[in-house]
């Protein structure tokens, strides 16, 4: 082992275990695709942010458009794309004397080849907006963009040229790039047609951000999340199993922790693994759930014991966060993810998610005959009470949370997950709250995996099937053909960024649809 210093956090590094996620590292599997049509983007106040794509032509009939000075042409990939984009330019006319000067702009959705990116004012850097400039001196050229981009539709504007001449393009393909390898799909269930549609987007979704790890998203911000990785990792195992990028990743986490073991949120891949300096709880707490999902998909008893101990550094950087009650005292915002909503109080999310997390963490201290088991069920004994003396409301028959009692659909879902509850009384529970309605409700496909979990785990099939047919059927019908990172069906310009531009269209966090389809045979 050795140790890093960064500006904010002292960083062991465990090159033995760095070398195994190393070890694992395979190649990127490649597939061409062209673009399939010509198309245009309109105006729809009836379509989500306010355009819609309309096809103008053929895509045999690209190489009868000509391109000179203002002109543009949008092309429509059919599909959503992750790869390097390549075309050919041929100049038509007078031999060029001046070059071509071409600007790319790339849209995972057709806003972003219809709005501006001058009008973009979020808070996330504006170069994660896809676009790039080119000057070509000599022409033809066949082009190969060397930055990988993520879209379905790409705009080609010529900035400038000469009026002496234009240019055509004869192709316009991709080659793209992932480590989902299709042959090994396993065969979905027998289900609706609607389901299947769910099924087939969901896969798409996840693997298009299986890439040298399992990517949050290939467009923003392209790193390896913990969170991510939790229900990436669960639906990989139901789709194209492919375990080696789930140990990899879990051992990349495992070699770039703390001085106080703890695992970083999220870790920068290239030019080599880097952790970030954002440490947040529950992040944390799903580096041992993932290890306990991978140990019972795989058996893998040597993994799991050589990363036993990081998994138990988790649950003691959580246990650092409770009071002398054993009940996890609320922090500023940035403590815990759970969901994008900045009024959420996570206090009783966090106690519910270490409450689910030391059931998994004694099963697996059975398994390895660990002398850390009488410690866990010491502590799961003490936080269990403490949720249900502390955060139960039994006026009301809700869990509440902080210091205001502030009552959110996350609490119930984690207590519900927990199990603090029979399952009869959870299943009540669940639907009390569906009545109430809480103001603070759930804004990403990440809280509503665990509202369909939380179902499940109740027994109510019929319930978790609504909220894939509501929330995931709902991307559906408005053209998504990858799942989202942010979706709230009443607010569909909803952005935490301040733009839905920089808004990520194809985010792992939403492709668990395929997961319970297929585990739960919906």
């Amino acid at each position: 082992m050795n140790m890093q210093v960064n500006e904010n956090v002292v960083i062991v590094k465990n090159k033995a275990f760095l070398a195994k996620a190393e070890a694992f590292r395979k190649p990127l599997l490649h597939r061409d695709i062209a673009a399939k049509s010509i198309v245009e983007v309109v105006a729809d106040e009836q379509a989500i942010h306010g355009w819609k794509v309309r096809d103008v032509a053929p895509i045999s009939e690209l190489g009868r458009v000509l391109l000179g000075q203002g002109d543009s042409v949008i092309l429509d990939f059919g599909e959503h794309v992750v790869g390097f984009p390549s075309l050919a330019l041929v100049p038509v006319g007078s031999p060029p004397d001046a070059p071509l000067y071409l600007k790319f702009t790339f849209g995972e959705m057709p806003v972003e080849v219809a709005e501006p990116f001058t009008n973009y004012d979020g808070w996330l850097s504006k170069s994660w907006l896809q676009e790039e400039y080119y000057h070509i001196d000599i022409l033809p050229r066949d082009l190969t963009l060397t930055r990988r981009y993520s879209f379905r539709y790409l705009k080609i504007d010529v900035i400038d040229s000469s009026p002496k001449y234009k240019v055509a393009l004869q192709h316009v393909k991709i080659k793209t790039v992932s480590s989902a390898d299709r042959a090994m799909l396993k065969v979905a269930p027998d289900t609706s047609d609607f389901f299947q549609a769910l099924d087939r987007v969901s896969v798409k979704t996840l693997a298009d951000c299986m890439q040298d790890v399992f990517e949050d998203g290939p467009k923003r911000d392209r790193r390896l999340w913990l969170g991510d990785l939790y229900l990436q990792a669960q639906t990989n195992y139901e789709t194209f199993d492919n375990r080696d990028l789930v140990k990899r990743c879990l051992y990349l986490f495992a070699g770039l922790t703390d001085a106080d073991g703890r695992v970083a949120a999220n870790l920068f891949i290239e030019p080599e693994p880097i952790p970030d300096d954002t440490y947040l709880v529950d992040y944390a707490l799903y580096f041992a759930t993932t290890l306990h999902d991978y140990y019972e998909a795989t058996r893998d008893l040597e993994t799991l014991t050589e990363l036993w101990p990081v998994a138990l550094n988790q649950i003691r950087f959580a246990q650092q966060l409770l009071d002398a009650n054993y009940l996890a005292v609320e922090q500023p915002y940035w403590w815990a993810f759970v969901d994008w909503n900045e009024a959420l109080t996570k206090q009783a999310s966090v106690q519910g998610l270490l409450i689910f997390t030391l059931k998994q963490a004694i099963s697996l201290a059975e398994i390895l005959d660990s002398d850390e088991k009488s410690w866990l069920s010491d502590l799961l004994e003490k936080v269990t009470f403490a949720a249900k003396k502390y955060l139960w409301d039994p006026s009301q028959k809700l869990f509440v949370s902080g210091p205001e009692k502030q009552i959110a659909w996350h609490s119930q879902i984690w207590m519900v997950m927990a199990g603090v509850l029979p399952d009869e009384e959870a299943r009540d529970l669940l639907r009390r709250t569906a009545e109430y309605s809480p103001e603070i409700g759930l804004t990403t496909p990440f809280a509503y995996h665990f509202l369909v979990a939380a179902w499940l785990k109740v027994g109510d099939k019929e319930a978790a099937k609504q909220v894939l047919v509501g929330y995931w059927g709902d991307m559906l019908h408005q053209g998504a053909d990858t799942f989202w990172e942010l979706f709230k069906p009443d607010d569909l310009s909803f952005s935490p960024y301040g733009s839905h531009l920089i808004n990520s269209y194809c985010h792992a966090w939403s492709c668990t649809p395929a997961y319970f389809i297929r585990k739960y045979h919906l």
